[in-house]
């Protein structure tokens, strides 16, 4: 613009400071504040409504401190000059708007906006204007901070005749260049202040049913999906900070590169999670085969678990002769088979069906104890009323031996168990998949029957609501039943203690000396339990519920969701309003998405919106052509999409120059001499690196990650494309390989 960097680096600098001293005085007032809260109750004098205010108050608080202090990371990142009126005009008459990671405004001056959070709606410009369509944007500054100091500003002019230049859609082309040439760290960056206008449109989508984020590598799905979180959460915060945001990634590794994101954008309830790790109590220790993966994954097995549970429900072979005081009574295997009939057309969860179970039969054995005591020896009616009968009904389904029998013919069941006994007995699995041949059988077997698998996750889900579990809140509000009755006895304690007081005998006194240094330090700890109530937050609570409906649920790498997961995840969404991110060519799961339409139809129909990213920002284009051609093998008629980078050209090794070249072969992650990341790619690895990004990439015999799986071609497509530097190949290539690289 012809002025003097430093002086508009000065000048940014003392609006800079401006800013941060006003975020220091919100940090010290809620501290203040949080101070006065903690010394308003008196501990010794507990009152239920101001325990239950202080707490709500005081996790506020910690809250907004947690929103201060993380948003000092890059507080501020961009200004725009608007040809508009508005509260900060320049001497050009222009509005002026400074964008950062939360919204600051001024105590005085009416409360004047200092910084406006990146979602709010006048914010939008920033990354909404291209030089096609600047949106009344005249200027658009970036600005780089470290710390609290800034250290470059660049400027765009949008409108004018002095405009820049736009190239394939893109606006603010400097931040981008300047994102990408930065290492990796293993961390996933936040994209705040490059987001481009096809990524705002889809974060902001007040859409409020499933959306489908489709995207090659490199087009930013994940960063969108993380940032549509944070704008989600500051437009439906009342909402959503009730009901929890799920955020679903493929592996551990994926979720610690994320975790970062969104924290710098001032949010930190949600619950991120593995498929594997989404039902509560199992943790995935073991690794499956291709076959078990697809089997588990597939639909079928809907019918194998229901199998698996109905074999629980057996029948005698003979007839049992039970001992009622000191009378024989007779079970029939056509009595059980009519309580069994009776339970399984209730239509109810196993566990729930053995109360219709029980109570049918014992009806049955109270009907046939009643015929052999009150029958007339005069060969009248029977002597008992209805009264009698249901009085022998209430005695019968107390006696041990009726109880046992029960349990023998409709037992209890838990998921983890079922599922256990199920794969780890030939047995069972030949019984729960009678109607499939051997190979999906021998699949399903493992010698560990508790050796869980990420994929178990979603058939304990399956299981759990075939046989039924408790509700959490039910068994809460017996855990709230039980401290009241434990209240009541630490009550009766201080009477005893109160009453001591008038007595000379020293054995009593002695007594409520001990009952009072227990009993009323524990009446007051169990009263706090009561009335504070849980003092989770919703994302805790939330994650050790299965039951739990979310408000909103984000999946990255939504292709690889089998089935029998979308089945686990569309119960944790009743509301049905998601955000589902992914690209079918790189499919890596042999039981994942082909067609998006196919795996949602039955959820939601056609009832999707469906969004399309089309520029590749972090693949440079010789490795994003070489990728292209593995692209055309998964599907010819696929688009790739458009990569913007220029870059080094791919480099093709033999195992014997890789060796000469002292080339460190070891698959994984690791750092080279100038900080940058790089990952050495192999079969058996490349699963593991979905969704990640590294400056250097090696890839080990490309030709053996294609013939490695069934999806082996995604799995190539994903390994070339993890690269924002160099690629490396090292060893055999598929043919289409070595004629894309001549």
């Amino acid at each position: 613009m012809g002025a003097d960097p430093r002086n508009e680096i000065a000048a940014e600098q003392a609006y800079v400071d401006g800013l941060f001293l006003r975020l220091d005085e919100e940090v010290a007032t809620a501290h203040e504040r949080l101070d006065a809260v903690q010394a308003e109750v008196d501990p010794s004098t507990p009152d239920a409504d101001a325990l239950v205010r202080r707490e709500t108050e005081y996790h506020g608080l910690q809250a907004k401190l947690d929103r201060l202090n993380l948003a000092q990371l890059g507080l501020v990142f961009g200004r725009i000059d608007i040809d508009a009126p508005g509260d900060n005009p320049t001497p050009d008459g222009l509005d002026r708007r400074y964008i950062g990671r939360m919204g600051l405004d001024a105590r005085e001056d009416n409360y004047r906006t200092l910084l406006l959070d990146w979602r709010a709606p006048m914010a939008r410009p920033f990354y909404l204007a291209t030089t096609a369509h600047p949106e009344g944007v005249v200027v658009r500054r970036h600005l780089r901070t470290h710390g609290r100091t800034v250290t470059d500003v660049n400027d765009e002019v949008l409108s004018g005749a002095a405009t820049g230049i736009e190239r394939a859609g893109v606006a603010s082309e400097s931040a981008l260049h300047h994102a990408m040439q930065q290492a990796r760290t293993g961390h996933m960056g936040s994209i705040v202040e490059t987001i481009q206008r096809e990524q705002d449109e889809i974060i902001r989508d007040n859409n409020r049913g499933v959306m489908v984020v489709e995207g090659g590598p490199g087009t930013g799905k994940t960063a969108v999906a993380l940032h549509r979180v944070a704008y989600l959460l500051y437009t439906h915060r009342d909402y959503l900070s009730t009901a929890g945001v799920l955020i679903l990634g493929p592996n551990s590794t994926f979720l610690d590169y994320i975790s970062r994101v969104l924290p710098e954008l001032g949010e930190t309830g949600v619950v991120l999670s593995t498929l594997g790790n989404l039902f509560p109590g199992v943790t995935p220790t073991s690794t499956e085969t291709i076959d078990a993966r697809e089997i588990k994954g597939s639909e079928a097995m809907v019918d194998i678990l229901r199998n698996a549970v109905r074999a629980y429900q057996v029948l005698p072979g003979t007839e049992l002769t039970l001992s009622i005081e000191q009378l024989e009574l007779t079970v029939t295997p056509n009595m059980v088979k009519a309580a069994r009939t009776r339970a399984r057309r209730s239509r109810r969860p196993h566990n729930d069906a053995r109360l219709v179970f029980s109570e049918h039969l014992v009806e049955s054995l109270a009907q046939a104890l009643a015929d052999k005591i009150g029958a007339d020896p005069l060969g009248g009616s029977n002597l008992l009323s209805r009264a009698d009968v249901d009085q022998l009904h209430d005695d019968l389904a107390e006696d041990a031996s009726v109880r046992a029998a029960i349990d023998s013919w409709w037992p209890e069941l838990d998921p983890q168990e079922v599922l256990a006994e199920l794969l780890g007995s030939r047995e069972r699995i030949a019984v729960a998949a009678q109607d499939y041949d051997d190979e999906t059988q021998q699949g399903l077997y493992r010698d560990v029957g508790e050796a869980w698998s990420d994929s178990d996750a979603a058939l304990l889900d399956e299981l759990a609501e075939i046989i039924g579990m408790p509700d959490p809140d039910s068994v809460a509000a017996s855990e709230k039943a039980s401290w009241r009755e434990q209240i009541a006895e630490a009550e009766n304690a201080l009477d005893i203690l109160a009453s001591s007081d008038s007595t000379d005998n020293d054995d009593d006194m002695f007594e409520a000396e001990i009952l009072s240094a227990h009993d009323v330090i524990d009446a007051e700890t169990l009263a706090r339990r009561q009335e504070v109530g849980d003092r989770r937050s919703t994302a805790q609570r939330a994650r050790a519920d299965h039951t739990w409906a979310y408000g909103h649920v984000i999946v990255d790498e939504a292709q690889e969701l089998t089935p029998m997961e979308w089945r686990m995840l569309f119960r944790r969404s009743p509301s049905r309003w998601m955000t589902l991110v992914g690209d079918p060519a790189q499919t890596g799961s042999p039981a994942g998405v082909d067609d998006w339409a196919q795996s949602l139809e039955p959820f939601v129909g056609q009832r999707f919106r469906h969004h399309h990213l089309s520029v590749n920002y972090r693949t440079p284009r010789p490795i994003a052509q070489l990728a292209e051609a593995v692209l055309k093998e998964i599907n010819p008629e696929a688009e790739a999409a458009a990569a913007i980078r220029d870059g080094e050209a791919v480099t093709r090794l033999s195992h014997a120059q890789a060796q000469a070249d002292d080339f460190d072969l070891t698959p994984g992650t690791t750092h080279t001499a100038d900080g940058r990341l790089r990952a050495v790619v192999t079969s058996e690895n490349v699963e593991e690196i979905k969704g990640l990004e590294f400056d250097h990439v090696v890839v080990i015999d490309p030709e053996q990650i294609v013939a490695a799986s069934p999806q082996g071609l995604q799995n190539l497509y994903v390994a070339l494309t993890r690269a924002t530097q160099t690629l490396t190949l090292i060893g055999a290539l598929p043919g289409f390989l070595r004629a894309a690289l001549g």
